[in-house]
């Protein structure tokens, strides 16, 4: 029943979003059901035509969830930071469809925030999880870079997930994660915010939402926010030159910037960005802009990261509020952001 229900949805609504580049109804509808899986029935999507292949889809699969279809991705000759192209042209944000989803798990953002699938896999090399989970006001985790198998030679990419919600990231790590234990994190969390990281140009009115996000959790005692300001190097050479294949342009940035976060989480539970410094821009691009600016230098670094939904501009844009832990606290992440998501809504 479920998965007919997703099918239908993808049916009325892909349409007017293109968020899918293929459907496979017959396959899904004939999926066999084992109830005693944790995931039994439960529909999801993959990002992009090879998706279906990754590690976190088979573990899926073995869990007992249904994929229904492939999610779009930046097509041809397009400008990698900005859009997906799905089966009915480029894909659309649902809130704003003048605007562009973000990439480059867009379709999987959008297939997630119209309600078409409860989950959807991505991976993130640069932002493509974080920065389409913010533009389409959902849920988006980065693992740890090198904790899920990755086809990413360069080891910038690592394997993701868009929910609704955190807490409905659960299942997803349950599944993917060998010996997963459930954590409890205690509150408040020692945070530090930092608006720009130290180099980037963030909209004035993205940052007072993800700030004003933050006050909430203040005031509710989810976090104590260290006054202390915090910043990295710039790491888009960085980033560049290691996507080139030249890591050692890239070591003293990286070597720096590992520094600074080690000397961070020595004392600090949570950092807290704007996920992206801009909102969700036209179809014509981003001009100069890099959407990726706060959300990179953690592929760098390798350092698990997520976004939620931190409010909406003026015009009506969701903004995400990026939240960035410790190497391999990806499950004390997640649960951050649970209670984060609670007073941020």
């Amino acid at each position: 029943m479920v998965v007919e229900q997703a099918l239908e949805r993808i049916g009325r609504l892909d349409p007017g979003l293109s968020a899918f580049v293929e459907v496979w109804p017959e396959r899904a509808l004939a999926h066999p059901a084992d109830h005693r899986l944790p995931l039994s029935g439960v529909p999801f999507a993959v990002k992009g035509p090879s998706g279906i292949r990754s590690y976190a889809a088979r573990r899926l699969i073995a869990a007992g969830a249904v994929p229904v279809g492939s999610t779009s991705v930046p097509g041809p000759g397009t400008y990698w930071q900005t859009w997906g192209l799905g089966a009915h042209g480029r894909t659309r944000n649902p809130w704003r469809a003048d605007r562009t989803p973000g990439g480059s798990s867009a379709g999987s953002a959008v297939a997630v925030a119209a309600g078409m699938v409860p989950l959807a896999t991505g991976s993130d090399g640069a932002g493509s999880v974080r920065i389409p989970a913010a533009w389409c006001g959902v849920f988006g985790l980065k693992t740890t870079n090198g904790l899920l198998p990755s086809p990413d030679r360069t080891g910038l990419a690592s394997a993701g997930v868009l929910t609704r919600s955190a807490a409905d990231a659960r299942a997803y790590l349950r599944c993917v994660l060998d010996g997963y234990e459930t954590v409890r994190v205690p509150l408040p969390l020692r945070a530090r915010w930092s608006p720009d990281l130290g180099y980037a140009e963030t909209d004035p009115e993205v940052e007072s939402v993800a700030r004003s996000a933050v006050d909430r959790l203040a005031s509710a005692d989810v976090v104590r926010i260290d006054s202390r300001p915090f910043a990295l190097l710039d790491p888009k050479d960085a980033w560049q030159s290691t996507r080139r294949g030249e890591p050692v342009a890239a070591a003293d940035v990286r070597a720096e910037n590992d520094r600074r976060l080690a000397g961070l989480f020595a004392d600090t539970d949570l950092l807290l960005t704007p996920a992206t410094p801009n909102r969700p821009h036209g179809h014509d691009g981003p001009g100069e802009l890099y959407s990726t600016a706060l959300t990179w230098a953690f592929n760098l670094s390798g350092h698990p990261a997520a976004s939620i939904p931190a409010g909406f501009t003026s015009d009506g844009c969701p903004v995400g509020l990026q939240l960035v832990t410790a190497r391999g606290t990806d499950i004390s992440l997640l649960e951050m952001a649970v209670a984060a998501e609670r007073h941020t809504a």
